[in-house]
């Protein structure tokens, strides 16, 4: 064989080789799978996580992830209602190092929000510097402003070390961070949310505090309660920033679906030549309000304004519309109710993820109520047990204790002829039946425990816990005392944080728009003429014209004309004519 044919057998082995190691390598590594398929499905895994992990709050605690995971930064940072406030920009770096690796302009701007009284009806964080105004305009840069909890927002964390809720890994697996909060408060309803997911989205308005606290106390001793019995607490959404809402039709319609609508209509005061705005509707930019009106005057669509100010200040909505001498304040306010936001729907699309944070569902009032009452039950249950476990093992120690000074003199004397401290528990553990635990307390006892002052504190310490476990054990035991410890809880969380509505309800629903609404109200006179002339005018001018003497006068249309008939009535009044052929 010649040394080329053998170069050739060595490359055409070499290649075969190869060849089928590729195989064997796309055997293993390489899936074939249909484009269509495999769309569906990464777009289905796409949406979920938006879904969970970003848009969606939690029916239990009624917060995003980001929102979550800012509270409970600063839960740890120990940022309680009395610690001195910290730069946010520090928060800020925490959560994004640990536990939300996105944006920090997006985690700080979820922050500010939670700062504004303007956006929150309960803020939960508590601001020092600018946050923003109803304006628009932006909070200032993340170094320049501190923040801490407000006094609600603890209550939110409460009993977070008890094992209350499940923890799960964050995203890089060095820290471990709450699925959710044991929320003591029913935060989704109270502070509202809003939302933007993959397919769908969310919009639920803030409520009074009061108001559901008393419909979840309602419910927890009314299982039954229909929605229409929970909306005589809740009576409808209390915005932040007041107004006026109409149409409990709707808000009740919405309640039974989930989805609905009601009007928002600004606050206001008429005068003789002047509107007075006091309060407007809820996430309306005021700048852009007080611009579209000027707009509005200035192209002429709304004519009889003389001049328009912003005299809002710290004490609240201050705009003034002066109207002309001539114009009607309001027809002028109709016109601003159609053509601007000082009237806008509010919509409800109560969505929010339920089955532990796992599926988006639309919820009506009553099962949003239901699923805060079921997740405060099992907070209950979970901190009574970490409780009871815990005193459990306290008495564990004081059993061990009492038997020590019970039988000081022998316990010393094991003690002292023991050669090391494993000797002296080993001869603890076989003389009193001790455990570990027992026998390590007894070997750190100090000397001063054994007069008879704490002799007696060791012995009413045991009574106490004697007593707590039984009360923990009748907690898990009876549904009628769960049911008190969340009355109690509710009553704590109304007599603390409730605070009267901001928003006036109005039952009746607004009507669309008709030419009237455009037209001032006045009286006004209607001639008839032989013939067949009409003229309306004015009764203030016809009398001003000195006509009311003796009746009513020809106004002279057409030579040798005169009045056949006459009527007074409203320029809003409907008038009828028919002719001889009945037309």
């Amino acid at each position: 064989m010649s040394a080329d044919s053998l170069f050739d057998d060595s490359q055409t082995s070499s290649e075969s080789i190869l060849e089928s190691a590729l195989v064997q390598y796309m055997d293993t590594r390489v899936q074939t799978k249909i484009l269509e398929e495999e769309m569906q499905s990464s777009y289905l895994r796409y949406a979920m996580s938006v879904i969970a992990a970003r848009a969606l709050p939690d029916v239990r605690d009624g917060l995003k992830p980001v929102h979550r995971r800012i509270i409970y930064v600063m839960e740890k940072m120990g940022l309680t209602p009395g610690a001195k406030y910290r730069k946010c920009a520090q928060i800020v770096g925490e959560v994004l190092g640990k536990y939300h690796p996105h944006g920090d302009v997006a985690v700080y701007e979820s922050l500010v929000r939670m700062a504004q009284e303007f956006s929150l009806r309960y803020p939960l964080v508590d601001g020092q510097g600018n946050f923003g105004s109803m304006d628009g305009d932006s909070a200032a840069a993340m170094r320049y402003t501190e923040s801490k909890m407000e006094k609600i927002t603890p209550y939110l964390v409460q009993d977070l070390e008890k094992d209350t809720v499940d923890f799960v890994d964050n995203y890089d697996g060095t820290q471990r961070e709450p699925r959710v909060l044991p929320a003591k408060i029913p935060n989704l309803l109270i502070n509202g949310a809003s939302g933007i997911a993959v397919g769908m989205a969310t919009n639920i308005p803030p409520h009074n505090l009061g108001e559901v606290c008393q419909a979840l106390m309602h419910l927890l001793h009314n299982p039954e309660a229909t929605i229409e019995e929970l909306a005589e607490f809740v009576k409808g959404p209390d915005l932040p920033t007041g107004a006026t809402i109409y149409d409990k039709e709707g808000i009740l319609n919405a309640y039974r679906t989930g989805k609905g609508k009601c009007t928002m209509r600004s606050k206001y005061e008429l005068g003789e030549s002047h509107i007075l705005i006091t309060e407007i509707p809820y996430q309306v930019n005021k700048a852009d309000l007080v611009a579209k009106i000027g707009e509005l005057v200035k192209d002429k669509k709304i004519e009889g304004i003389r001049d328009i100010r912003d005299e809002s200040n710290k004490d609240g909505v201050r705009i003034m519309v002066e109207t002309k001498r001539d114009a009607s304040p309001e027809v002028i306010l109709n016109m601003l109710f159609q053509q601007t936001d000082l009237q806008m729907n509010l919509h409800f699309n109560m969505l929010a993820l339920v089955d532990k944070g796992r599926q988006p569902k639309l919820l009506n009032l009553k099962e949003i109520l239901e699923e805060f009452i079921k997740h405060r039950q099992e907070v209950i249950i979970r901190r009574t047990k970490f409780d009871l476990k815990k005193a459990e093992d306290e008495l564990h120690i004081l059993d061990g204790l009492k038997i020590a000074l019970d039988f000081i003199d022998e316990v010393i004397s094991l003690i002292r002829g023991s050669a090391d401290k494993v000797e002296a528990a080993e001869k603890l553990q076989t003389r009193f039946s001790l455990s570990d635990r027992q026998v390590e307390a007894i070997l750190q006892m100090r000397l001063q425990t054994l007069t008879g002052l704490d002799r007696n504190k060791i012995e009413s310490e045991r009574q106490t816990k004697i007593a707590l476990i039984a009360e923990l054990r009748l907690i898990l035991e009876s549904d009628e005392r769960l049911k008190t410890i969340l009355d109690e809880e509710l009553h704590e969380i109304t007599g603390k944080f409730t605070s009267p509505r901001r928003t006036v309800l109005i039952a009746h629903s607004i009507d669309n728009y008709s030419k009237e609404d455009f037209i001032e109200s006045e009286e006004v006179l209607v001639q008839l003429t032989a013939s067949q002339y009409m003229k309306v005018l004015p009764l203030d001018t016809f009398r001003q014209q000195g006509r009311g003497g003796r009746g009513i006068t020809s106004f002279n249309p057409k030579d040798e004309d005169w009045v056949k008939s006459s009527l007074i009535c409203n320029n809003h009044d409907f008038l009828y004519s028919f002719t001889n052929y009945g037309r």
